[in-house]
């Protein structure tokens, strides 16, 4: 079983920084690629950003490319999210999720385990 918990979520002015953390739970951790995305009330949950199992290979959505740098620590069992200049189209809630093809892409069926998400709210 996998256990993915974020945190780092919080209020921040526009143009202020944060940085989630996802901690994972489960011996096969290492082995998978790992991505956020996030939800904002009345719309679909969005990709945001996804980075393979080695570290080596990040994706970004055009949206956040520049501002957000994903990374993990596998022994740590951690993935993070920079965010930078950040928005008030940045609100939502975000989420790490495993991703279970190992592509890294945007497909939300990619996807298998999910945390239960840190809400990020920017003010204008």
């Amino acid at each position: 079983q996998v256990q993915l918990v974020e945190s780092g979520g919080g209020l921040v002015p526009a143009g202020g920084s944060l940085r989630l953390s996802c901690a994972a739970s489960g011996r096969t951790f290492s082995s998978y690629a790992r991505g956020w995305f996030r939800q904002a009330p009345g719309k679909e949950r969005e990709f945001v950003a996804a980075i393979s199992w080695g570290g080596g290979r990040t994706n970004y959505a055009a949206s956040v490319k520049g501002r957000f740098t994903i990374s993990r620590d596998n022994a740590k069992n951690t993935v993070y999210l920079q965010m930078n200049s950040l928005k008030p189209e940045d609100t939502a809630v975000y989420y790490c999720a495993r991703d279970r093809v190992g592509a890294g892409g945007a497909d939300v069926y990619e996807y298998d385990y999910w945390g239960q998400g840190t809400q990020v709210t920017v003010s204008s």
